[in-house]
């Protein structure tokens, strides 16, 4: 034992250095502990995420005050001290300094939080975590052409938050509009095909539309922004092969491509029954006349 003091007399830069990391250890530890703590006594999935962020974040200053104030030794030169220090940390680790500075807008300015479904630098997915350096993400689209998952985890770093557009899919508003063309054939019951369609739609959507009145109207109350229609909408166009009918109508942001399924579905059902009074129409082509064709089987060459 006697021996050990009497090395770390010999080399003071060791003894500090040790101290320090005794420190650092020490705080890190209390994280561990406050965060499990607050793991096995918040039973709310969304105050428990964000609680032990913030403690996470709170270490995180703790130690960067401790490590300038520990070299320093004097609280004065704090300032200059940080001053200097983000200098030259701003030069060399820029991208690592604005990903934490975005992770701590992130939390701030809550652009998103876990739960939400974003498209950012051209990715989209659930956000499933957020740390203080990465936003983590499920992918939905690519490959997969819907909103399904395609089970790739992707890792984006939280800079991305400053350098463009964020679009959040949930946040204030759980609901987006979505439309889909129906072409009807020429010659059919066009008032009956607009019928059947509005009630699909009506019936499919009444939930969703309910829901969305009640939401949109606190959109409306906290941004600038107009009032909207959520009520499924029917427009028609007249096209050279057939009538387009274009339904548009609002849906659970998760559930887009099952509530089609569903409304072409039971629209497509509904026109079978009308026994051919309204008739989907295909793309054809009409054969207006045939040059006449000789063969002479005689003459030979």
């Amino acid at each position: 034992m006697e021996t050990i003091q009497q090395w770390l007399k010999d080399y003071p830069l060791l003894q500090s250095v040790l101290k320090y990391m005794a420190i650092v250890l020490f705080v890190l530890l209390c994280i561990q502990i406050i965060r499990r703590f607050l793991k096995r006594n918040i039973a709310n999935t969304s105050v428990r995420y964000k609680s032990q962020k913030g403690i996470e974040l709170l270490g995180y200053f703790i130690l960067a005050f401790i490590t300038v104030l520990y070299f320093t030794g004097s609280i004065k030169d704090f300032t200059v001290t940080l001053g200097l220090l983000s200098a030259g940390l701003a030069f060399t680790l820029q991208e690592l300094i604005l990903s934490i500075a975005g992770s701590v807008y992130i939390f701030v300015v809550k652009v998103y939080e876990p739960g939400d479904r974003i498209e950012i630098n051209g990715i989209k997915g659930d956000v499933i975590d957020v740390d203080s350096i990465y936003t983590t993400m499920m992918e939905i689209g690519q490959w997969v052409e819907s909103d399904n998952y395609t089970g790739r985890i992707v890792k984006l770093s939280n800079a991305f938050v400053f350098k463009g557009a964020v679009y959040n899919y949930s946040k204030d508003f759980p609901f987006i509009w979505d439309a889909f063309n129906l072409p009807i054939r020429y010659g059919s019951d066009v008032e009956l095909a607009k019928a059947i369609i509005i009630e699909a739609a009506t019936t499919t959507l009444a939930e969703y539309t309910k829901a969305s009145k009640i939401q949109w109207q606190e959109v409306v109350n906290k941004y600038y922004i107009e009032d909207a229609m959520v009520e499924p909408t029917l427009a028609t166009t007249l096209t050279d092969n057939w009538i387009t009918f274009n339904l548009r109508y609002i849906v659970d942001y998760k559930k887009r491509r099952y509530t089609k399924h569903l409304l072409n579905d039971l629209i497509r059902k509904e026109i079978e029954a009308t026994n051919g009074n309204v008739v989907l129409a295909s793309e054809t082509i009409e054969l207006i006349k045939i040059s006449d064709l000789q063969v002479d089987i005689k003459n030979k060459t």
